[in-house]
């Protein structure tokens, strides 16, 4: 079947053709290679909305248009706190392609900024206007409709949100696992923990007892070490090609602890 591909100059255009089975087109880290595979026919659509690559405060957040690529928001002065994570993504020529939006439906080993947004309590804005929340789109990535934007609250210190990769090829191969953790603080104590993991499930995911473990708490050697003993439990870590099941189980409170020292 032959290819064809189709631009449209508005996201409601271009969420309207998606609706008759087309594929969607936006940075092409994924879907590029899909279809140099041969995995991708027929239609595939795109948008030039210039919407898809502002980046604006909002709020207590920044908006980021879904179409606003890794390179895009190392370099964006006000997007610091997410300068580690996108760093952390491929190198140079992936970050000028990849994008945002993308990321949120990268399939495991990738989508460490979606990890990063997961812990944030990001919200996902779908052509329409309608919102989710992250948790809600990375649950159910196949019924999602197109992403807009994505809004992204603002940490309110440097303390209080961390991110760290782990790989075997140093220092961009993919993620073996990656953790991303946001802990404020209300008079010491540690309010409204969220402790996100991605290469411990089939997506980004929250490790509620992790979560559990820390809330409510002062942030030090005890309340970390029981942190790093209960992040698996309740999840189901893959086996593949980069590591067994087992391993990620053995690892993952290691390096889960040394990003909350890091963070002390």
């Amino acid at each position: 079947m032959a290819v064809t591909v189709e631009s449209h100059a508005t996201l409601g255009e271009a969420a309207r053709a998606l609706g008759s089975g087309a594929t969607y087109l936006g940075g092409g880290t994924i879907v590029m290679r899909d279809l140099n595979a041969g995995l991708v026919q027929g239609r595939v659509v795109r948008s030039t909305d210039p919407a898809l690559t502002q980046i604006r405060p909002m709020g207590d957040g920044i908006e980021i248009g879904a179409g606003v690529t890794m390179a895009a928001i190392a370099a964006h002065p006000d997007l610091g706190f997410l300068h580690p994570v996108v760093r952390a993504v491929g190198g140079p020529q992936v970050r000028n392609m990849a994008t945002i939006g993308g990321n949120l439906f990268a399939a495991h080993p990738y989508g460490d900024l979606a990890g990063a947004l997961l812990a944030l309590g990001a919200r996902v804005t779908i052509a329409g206007g309608m919102q989710r929340p992250v948790e809600d789109v990375l649950r159910d990535r196949a019924r999602v409709g197109l992403v807009a934007a994505i809004q992204v609250p603002r940490p309110r210190d440097a303390r209080a949100f961390g991110f760290r990769k782990v790989s075997r090829v140093k220092p961009k191969g993919v993620s073996l696992m990656s953790f991303a953790a946001l802990l404020p603080r209300e008079g010491g104590r540690l309010r409204g923990v969220r402790i996100a993991c991605v290469g411990l499930g089939p997506a980004p995911l929250r490790s509620p007892a992790a979560e559990r473990a820390l809330e409510g708490g002062t942030l030090d050697a005890a309340t970390i070490a029981r942190a790093a003993q209960l992040v698996t439990d309740g999840l189901d870590p893959p086996t593949d090609a980069l590591a067994s099941a087992w391993y990620r189980r053995e690892v993952a409170g290691v390096h889960l602890r040394r990003l909350l020292e890091g963070m002390l």
